[in-house]
């Protein structure tokens, strides 16, 4: 079988290579969690209505997925340095051109186009093919729950940082030092480079082409039912993102407590991550995605039944943290198994998509009905509907590679 041009034994090189990804991803999954915060100070200052940030904060959602399939290929086809430093930039630009908003089209290029292409550009689909490979097989699990781990730690660290920076210097120069700070992404993509999809020899394999990957995976049922249950994640995450700190304030809480509630997530997910890519490398990748998706329609249940206080935000935090992006080791690494990691970035990131549409119904009919009903209530519900059908779109999947990498291993 062909090898790798950089070997993933070269432990220290590969080191440096864990720690960058971690880091980079820690920073950009912080700033992105943190916007929920601007969503009361943003709409206040301007008059407007909820359904106006939650419109942006969907099309990011959409921009992001949309952005990430394109970014995925050219990471395969040109390295994922290129693709990160220019992600950077529209992050960076997207966060400045934000704090000056004052009106919606604005709002919408800003928060809406340049960040989702930004996110696109810096998150997972990117980041976390490189870790696999950097690896080898036998810890490629281990790697993936490492990176999204990485991602919810930026979650817990950046949005309380985020408030902090809101309560000092104001919603306006918040944004500012945020984006002056996500810069140091662009240096931290450097040693990702030795690991890029355009460097391994395996893409010789039957000279498949990007055409005939995408073909071939659109052709795999087991490849469309991931889609379609990655779109459920991404209406939970991107709602609760959102929605939480401005939920919680309109049911009497500070708006300090939203902020810790996206932070205990992040906290909580750092280690539902991890184990969720470790128990991926020993289970049915498909098994841990079901009890993911049901232990979240029952959590957002119970959640919803109880009297709300203080102690049932804390701990329906900290259960869906665990929660989290625990879906995402499961889901790549099935990427990863089906088809191989050569056009993993771009394969995942159709996946992605899928998670993306998701975002965007959930953060966009978010603020749509509670500026039609004043509550939150239809959406929180249909979160656990969502969850029990994506229990059941999981259950089918088959763990295997397909015939043409079957045939080439055997």
């Amino acid at each position: 079988m062909a090898k790798n041009t950089i070997e993933p034994e070269s432990h220290l090189f590969s080191g440096w290579l864990i720690i960058s990804a971690c880091l980079l991803l820690l920073l950009s999954f912080g700033y992105r969690s943190g916007f929920g915060l601007f969503v009361k100070p943003i709409t206040e200052a301007n008059g407007w209505g909820r359904e106006v940030i939650s419109v942006a904060l969907a099309v990011q959602n959409l921009c992001w997925g949309i952005v990430a399939v394109f970014a995925g290929g050219m990471a395969d086809r040109f390295g994922n340095v290129k693709v990160i430093v220019a992600g950077t930039i529209c992050y960076a630009l997207g966060m400045l051109l934000m704090s000056g908003v004052d009106n919606p089209w604005m709002l919408n290029a800003s928060t809406g186009l340049l960040v989702g292409a930004g996110v696109a550009g810096t998150s997972f689909g990117i980041i976390l093919p490189a870790m696999a490979r950097a690896v080898g097989e036998e810890r490629r699990q281990w790697a993936l729950g490492l990176g999204t781990a990485a991602g919810s730690l930026g979650q817990f660290a950046v949005v309380p940082m985020a408030q902090l920076l809101i309560d000092a210097f104001g919603w306006s120069m918040a944004l500012n030092i945020l984006a002056g700070s996500s810069l140091a992404m662009a240096l931290l993509a450097m040693p990702l480079a030795p690991y890029s999809g355009k460097q391994e020899a395996v893409q010789q394999i039957d000279g498949q082409t990007v055409p005939q990957a995408l073909q071939e995976a659109m052709g795999h049922r087991s490849y469309v039912l991931l889609v379609s249950g990655f779109f459920v994640c991404g209406f939970h995450v991107a709602f609760i993102t959102a929605h939480m700190p401005a939920f919680l304030t309109d049911i009497g809480f500070d708006a300090t407590v939203g902020a810790w509630s996206i932070s205990i997530i992040g906290l909580c997910n750092v280690f539902g991550a991890y184990l969720s890519g470790i128990l991926s490398g020993r289970i049915l990748k498909r098994h841990v995605l079901v009890f993911i998706y049901l232990s979240r329609a029952v959590a957002i249940t119970v959640f919803l039944l109880i009297p709300y206080s203080l102690i049932s935000v804390v701990v329906f935090s900290a259960v869906m943290g665990f929660l989290w992006l625990a879906t995402v080791p499961a889901t790549s690494g099935l990427v990863a198994v089906m088809f191989g990691t050569r056009y993993m970035a771009l394969l995942y990131g159709v996946v992605f998509l899928g998670h993306q549409i998701g975002s965007f119904i959930g953060v966009w009919l978010g603020g749509w009905l509670y500026d039609r009903s004043g509550s939150y209530d239809a959406v929180w519900w249909l979160a656990v509907a969502l969850g029990i059908m994506a229990a059941i779109v999981h259950w089918p999947i088959k763990e295997h590679p397909i015939g043409r990498l079957a045939t080439h291993s055997a």
